[in-house]
């Protein structure tokens, strides 16, 4: 089985937070987006994986650190790297043709803004499987439409009226990812081209029209990483299923002079906390210090040194300085409030 995972997009919607990092390497509950995914996809998939290939952008943004951090986590899954790069961003389709010398035998495709919980067994009898979620208002995501036999017989783009409930969420299964390949090919070569991309939707509807089957495999948790909001708000929920599956979360070596933590939170190693409160809800990277302080529901990284804060539903970057009265921030890498 391989895992292949585009992500060569800049992410503009976490900035400033992806001004200097790439948005799959953002942490959330001390992980990194990117690798807390394909460490559960490769959970769900329940066999060795051979290859994990990813489609990086532009190696000026996507450096040698990004490609160090990549080979580091498919090795640790037992995993050959590979690395791709999509210097022209031309949609979805055209990002997996740039890693088709790896496009050949099983493979799961899982593009990396979001991050998933799931237990369900895939089908093997399919000639692919879908990933979705149930939502309560399918008007606003791409959903399945499906047949008597639970089969995938169209995708349908934010439909007006109910067509399902069931939300693509992508990531995708493929029996034989040669098929997906094929098709795209085509896509290419025939200039097919939709909202001004080549979409891999366009590879898929070509594999349903030549009889492929498609089901779906439906997750319990789908949690975006998209924006400041909804990344805090996953990194929330991550903190939760992370301290029931008895994770250890606070490492052993942080410092915490007079400072209240109230579980779950993330601490990780060289923290100093003092005359603080932090949690519930709080992520905080290495080495950071926090004096004097209040913080809950938010996202602190690396090295970063907070005083006399009050912070909620906040998101800040590494090497950042804060000391003020403001409540809710955005900060990114290297900022300063004095």
């Amino acid at each position: 089985m391989k895992i292949i995972v585009p992500m060569a997009g800049r992410g503009s919607r976490l900035r400033p937070h992806t001004l200097t990092i790439p948005k799959p390497l953002i942490p959330v509950a001390g992980v990194p987006i990117v690798h807390r995914l394909v460490q559960d996809i490769a959970k769900v998939l329940a066999e060795p994986i051979e290859e994990i290939a990813f489609i990086l952008g532009d190696p000026a943004f996507f450096g040698d650190d990004v490609v160090e951090s990549l080979e580091h986590l498919a090795q640790s899954l037992g995993a050959k790297p590979s690395i791709y790069r999509q210097l022209d961003p031309k949609g979805t389709g055209h990002a997996i043709m740039c890693a088709a010398p790896s496009l050949s035998g099983s493979a799961v495709i899982a593009y990396a803004d979001t991050l998933i919980r799931a237990s369900f067994e895939l089908d093997k009898v399919a000639d692919s499987v879908i990933w979705t979620k149930k939502v309560h208002n399918p008007e606003a995501y791409g959903v399945v439409n499906l047949n008597a036999k639970g089969e995938i017989v169209e995708l349908v783009e934010k439909p007006q009226t109910f067509v399902s409930d069931e939300a693509v969420i992508g990531i995708y299964y493929f029996k034989e990812i040669g098929d997906l390949k094929k098709e795209l090919q085509y896509v290419l070569d025939h200039d097919i081209i939709n909202g001004g991309e080549y979409q891999i939707n366009d590879g898929i509807k070509r594999m349903m029209a030549a009889g492929k089957i498609f089901k779906t495999g439906t997750v319990s948790e789908w949690m975006d990483c998209g924006n400041k909001a909804v990344t805090v708000e996953t990194n929330a929920k991550m903190l939760q299923f992370l301290q029931k599956d008895h994770c250890q979360l606070i490492a052993r070596n942080h410092t915490n002079q007079g400072s209240k933590i109230i579980e779950p939170c993330f601490i990780d190693e060289g923290v100093v906390l003092i005359n603080s409160e932090i949690g519930p809800f709080v992520s905080i990277g290495k080495g950071t210090i926090i004096e004097n302080s209040t913080v809950k529901n938010s996202i602190i990284q690396s090295h970063s040194v907070i005083k006399n804060a009050t912070l909620d539903d906040s998101m800040l970057g590494n090497y950042v300085k804060y000391n003020g009265t403001y409540t809710k921030v955005s900060l990114g890498d290297y900022s300063e409030l004095e």
